[in-house]
């Protein structure tokens, strides 16, 4: 730990960029694809302001267990399916998966595609399990 702190006070032209690239990073991982939520935020989202939640597993996932209303479109096909979606163009989108490694491309998606308000499920629907809510089954 002392050399550490040696190294970092001997070669600041090194630190330096080294801590923006980190923030920068930071900074691009949370705006990639919208904000994200919790699931208590998810859940107001729905209740208070009509937020449609975007599935993008797979169909068989989505049997499986997914949220009350949520609407499945598995990403493979989300491109090709955006026409189903576009008059929840002015309304808040949720993404969510099953734990969020494709909700940041799916946002990048429909934002290129005029979607103003996306957001991603935070930890996917493995966080929404953990926590003891519901989720439907079949469909």
């Amino acid at each position: 730990m002392d050399r550490l702190l040696e190294f970092v006070v001997n070669h600041p032209e090194l630190v330096g960029p080294f801590f923006v690239l980190v923030v920068l990073f930071i900074l691009l991982e949370t705006r990639r694809g919208g904000k994200t939520v919790s699931t208590h935020q998810l859940t107001h989202l729905v209740n208070r302001e009509g937020a449609l939640v975007l599935d993008v597993r797979d169909s068989k996932e989505f049997r499986e267990g997914h949220i009350t209303d949520a609407r499945n479109i598995p990403f493979s096909t989300l491109k090709e399916s955006l026409s189903q979606l576009d008059k929840f163009k002015d309304k808040p989108v949720v993404i969510v998966c099953k734990m969020g490694q494709h909700a940041g491309a799916a946002g990048r998606i429909l934002h290129e595609n005029g979607f103003k308000d996306v957001r991603r499920l935070s930890g996917g629907l493995t966080t929404w399990s953990s926590e003891g809510l519901p989720l439907v089954k079949g469909k």
